[in-house]
């Protein structure tokens, strides 16, 4: 029996795709490194499983993947030689309306310029400039904050980004499907549509679009998770499942430790190594609006009324800027609505290991208030009837998450909020708290690497990179 080693360069707890990230960071940097995850099968929110009925394979939380191909750190990743296969829909994102043809993006700018008609130019001259320089923009957007390479892209993409999106989409467009475009990709930011920098959020999933699809692993989001844990063995790395971490002092010893953890988690595993002042500030980090699930088995494809929705790997579903605007602004403010603002992923369309012939797997959530109880799923499958007449008629089997359950599957999924933490003004790049050095806590050697830091939430990795990179530069050179 192989004898287990009690002492590491560093420890990371969470093998989330942060957690994952440092990992592999620490581990090319030549140190040894361990991982250990709570729960029985490592991803965080890279998971999948049969959640329905045998033979659809759902993805429990995150599904498509534009930064999982278009962040730096992932494109360092040897994904494709780990089993990775990409999908990217003809589609990245489509926007239906009631009375007009649907809002599309596509890999290519002149493409979804032309459907919008009179917004074309505009979108055109926008969103194609900045597209272009994704490469140049991405660093930054996805760092903590600093002296950025290519200041001049980066001014270019702050002017528009730091707008509400309400105010942007206004400003540029001047039909509806323009707008409800730019809306559908703002609300990703569980922000409301009336406060910046909810623009900055719809604008990078735009340019993310063009530059490198919207593109899901083939299986399911767990071969993603596998991928990342494969290369890190590989690299000497190790993994530890099924090991709840409540204390710093059930790990093994190491020169640093990074928790892919949120603050309220880090308050009660670090506990009284964090100095009271430090312990406040924590205190004061806030959670935004959480999410509401579903996963539905179909007897077929989604009867789209637009045709164009079935060539999508999403489709954003809220009809008008106004509608998303009103239904996000009351849930921050802690209502729930009855047409509330719903993300759609038809990945079993496009990858047909998801469902079994002739059927579809659909993954669809609506954003709630923070922990709110309400069961959304009526709501939520009015809303896709809304747009797919005769979708109800197609139903086999429906799974729920609640914020509850989605808390419970991800501890780090406080109130069901998938972004671990609010993503405002205060808490952009300040997260999780106020520092030039967002990763390291005031205890030495003790870092964040969570989307709790700096760039936040999405399946980017860069967050554990970054964390990495700083422990790295002041302990283990």
């Amino acid at each position: 029996m192989a004898r287990r080693v009690t002492a590491y360069d560093a420890v990371i707890v969470g093998a989330g795709p942060n957690g994952l990230a440092a990992a592999i960071t620490i581990a090319r940097a030549g140190r040894s490194v361990v991982v250990i995850e709570g729960n029985a099968r490592i991803g965080g929110g890279m998971r999948s499983a049969e959640l329905t009925m045998p033979g659809f394979v759902h993805d429990i939380c995150s599904a498509i993947h534009p930064l999982g191909v278009g962040s730096p750190f992932m494109r360092t990743v040897p994904l494709e030689r780990y089993g990775v296969e990409w999908i990217a829909p003809p589609i990245a994102a489509a926007h239906p309306l009631d009375s007009r043809p649907a809002a599309m993006l596509t890999r290519s700018v002149a493409e979804t310029a032309a459907a919008l008609g009179r917004d074309g130019p505009a979108y055109r001259r926008v969103i194609g400039s900045l597209a272009r320089r994704w490469n140049d923009l991405a660093p930054a957007l996805l760092g903590p904050l600093r002296f950025p390479r290519h200041p001049l892209a980066l001014a270019r993409f702050g002017v528009p980004a730091l707008l509400a999106a309400q105010t942007l989409a206004r400003a540029i467009f001047r039909d509806p499907p323009a707008q409800a475009l730019l809306a559908g990709m703002s609300a990703h930011s569980l922000l409301p549509l009336s406060r910046s920098p909810s623009a900055a959020f719809g604008l990078v999933l735009l340019l993310a679009g063009h530059a490198v699809g919207w593109p899901f692993p083939r299986g399911g989001s767990q071969m993603l998770a596998n991928a990342m844990a494969a290369y890190l063995r590989d690299l000497g790395g190790e993994i530890r499942t099924g090991e709840p971490v409540t204390t710093l002092a059930q790990l093994p010893s190491a020169r640093v430790t990074l928790l892919d953890v949120t603050p309220r988690q880090a308050l009660a595993i670090a506990g009284d190594a964090l100095p009271p002042g430090y312990q406040r500030a924590l205190q004061r980090f806030h959670y935004g609006p959480g999410a509401f699930k579903l996963d539905i088995a179909l007897d077929g494809p989604i009867p789209w009324r637009d045709p164009l929705c079935g060539r999508a790997g999403t489709v954003h579903l809220g009809g008008t800027l106004v509608e998303i605007a009103s239904s996000e602004y009351a849930i921050w403010h802690g209502e729930t609505v009855d047409r509330p603002y719903v993300l759609l992923a038809q990945q079993s369309h496009h990858d047909p290991t998801r469902a079994p012939a002739g059927k579809e797997a659909v993954w669809a959530y609506c954003h709630v208030p923070n922990g709110s109880r309400v069961d959304m799923t009526e709501r939520i499958l009015n809303q896709i009837e809304r747009f797919a007449p005769g979708f109800r008629d197609r139903i086999l089997a429906i799974h729920t998450l609640a914020p509850a359950d989605l808390e419970a599957y991800n501890p780090n999924y406080i109130g069901g909020d998938v972004n671990g933490g609010a993503q405002d003004l205060t808490q952009l790049f300040t997260r999780p708290t106020v520092s030039l050095n967002p990763y390291a806590t005031a205890v030495p050697g003790l870092y964040f690497c969570s989307s709790s830091t700096p760039p936040g939430g999405g399946v980017h990795g860069m967050c554990g990179f970054h964390a990495a990179r700083a422990a790295i530069h002041a302990h283990l050179r």
